[in-house]
C-alpha cells in the first residue's frame, strides 16, 4: 500500500447521514518544514487516485517535493478514500451516502489540522473535480489558503456540465433498466458504454479530427476508443463512479450554510491569489464558465490553456498543456 490513511471516525455528512469508520486515504510528499508552511495540497479528481497526480510533482518544478511539502487526499468515492466498495453494510455499493464536494474539503481540513498542525497553506492545486474542491478551499477557509490553481475546474457544476454528467450516469443505469433496486447487480462490464459516452466529452473535436490518437500509439479511432475510453472506464467500480458522479453533479461552493446558495457571495470570499486555467477546448468545464468566476473574485487572474486537447489538456499527457501549467504554478508561487 502506497498511500496512508487518516480515520475520521463517525462523521455527520452534509446531507445530515453519519457514516461510521469513516477515512481518508492520502499521500505526501516532501517534509513539512518546521514554519509548518510549505504546504500544497493537491486533491484528486473524479475517478482517479494520487498516482494520477504524480505527472506534475518532482525535482525542478512547481510542485517540487525537495521544496513543498505535498498532500494528495484521495476522493471520497474514488476506492481508496471511504467509498460504496469498501464500507461495510449498510452502507456500501448502492446504499452508500451522497457525499458532496463540501464534506470533501472538510475532512481534508481534518487531516490537514489534525494530522500535521498545519494553519497556513501555500497552494491548493487540482484538475477537473480536483479544481472544484480547490474553489471550495479557497471558499470555505479564506484566511488559510494563501492561492489557488484549479485547471479544467469550475466553481460550481454549471447546468451544461450537469447534463453531460447525467449522459454518463444515464449509460450506466440503462444496464439495469434505470430500476434503482437493481444497482447492486452493475458489474464493472457495464461501464463500457458510459467510456463511449465520455469520448465525445473529454477531448475537442479538433482532437479527432487531427488524429491526435495517434501520438497515444494507437492506429485507428476503434482502437483508440476500445484502448483508452473504454478499458480506463471498465476498471472503475460502477457503484464508486455513481457516487462520485452524484457529488460531481451536486458540486457548488456555495452549496452550504456559510453561502446558503449565493455563488457570487462565495467567489467574492475567496481571498487567496488564483490562477484559473481551463482548457480553451473543453466542452464541459468551459473556459466561458471559468471567466465568469475569475471576474468575479478579487485576485484572480485567467490563463486559459491554449490547446485541442479539451478537458484532457490538465491530463498530463500532452508535454506542451504540462509545460504551461507548470509554468503557471511556478510564477504563482513567486507571488
Amino acid at each position: 500500500m502506497n498511500y496512508e490513511i487518516f480515520d475520521l471516525g463517525d462523521v455527520t455528512l452534509q446531507s445530515g447521514v453519519t457514516l461510521p469508520g469513516a477515512f481518508l486515504a492520502y499521500k505526501t510528499y516532501g517534509r513539512l518544514n518546521e514554519q509548518k508552511d510549505n504546504v500544497i495540497v493537491y486533491p484528486t479528481a473524479f475517478g482517479d487516485t494520487h498516482v494520477q497526480n504524480e505527472w506534475l510533482i518532482g525535482n525542478g518544478m512547481a510542485l517540487d517535493p525537495q521544496k513543498y511539502f505535498i498532500i494528495v487526499p484521495n476522493l471520497l468515492g474514488n476506492g481508496l478514500s471511504s467509498s460504496p466498495t469498501n464500507t461495510p453494510p449498510p452502507f456500501d455499493r448502492a446504499n452508500f451516502p451522497q457525499v458532496t464536494i463540501y464534506d470533501n474539503v472538510q475532512f481534508q481540513y481534518r487531516l490537514v489540522t489534525e494530522k500535521f498542525g498545519i494553519r497556513k497553506i501555500a497552494l491548493v492545486v487540482g484538475w477537473s473535480m480536483g479544481g472544484i474542491q480547490s474553489f471550495q478551499w479557497g471558499a470555505s477557509y479564506p484566511d488559510m489558503v494563501e492561492r489557488i490553481a484549479p485547471f479544467a475546474g469550475v466553481a460550481k457544476t454549471w447546468p451544461h456540465t450537469y447534463v453531460v454528467l447525467d449522459g454518463m450516469k444515464a449509460a450506466l443505469m440503462a444496464a439495469v433498466r434505470f430500476d434503482s433496486s437493481k444497482i447492486n447487480q452493475l458489474t464493472s462490464a457495464d461501464m463500457r458504454a458510459v467510456g463511449n459516452v465520455y469520448a465525445g466529452w473529454g477531448v475537442s473535436q479538433a482532437f479527432y479530427r487531427e488524429e491526435l490518437y495517434r501520438e497515444l500509439g494507437f492506429d485507428s479511432l476503434a482502437d483508440f476508443m476500445a484502448g483508452v475510453w473504454e478499458n480506463s472506464f471498465m476498471q472503475m467500480d460502477p457503484h464508486n463512479v455513481l457516487s462520485m458522479l452524484w457529488t460531481g453533479q451536486n458540486a457548488d461552493i456555495s452549496a452550504n450554510p456559510a453561502y446558503n446558495g449565493d455563488f457570487d457571495k462565495a467567489l467574492r470570499s475567496i481571498k487567496a491569489l488564483a490562477c484559473v486555467m481551463p482548457g480553451s477546448t473543453d466542452l464541459f468545464c468551459t473556459a466561458d464558465d471559468n471567466e465568469y468566476e475569475v471576474k468575479r473574485m478579487p485576485s484572480a487572474f485567467f490563463q486559459p490553456i491554449e490547446s485541442i486537447w479539451g478537458h484532457f489538456a490538465g491530463r498530463g499527457i500532452n508535454s506542451a498543456d504540462n509545460q504551461f501549467i507548470d509554468d503557471n504554478l511556478k510564477r504563482l508561487l513567486a507571488m
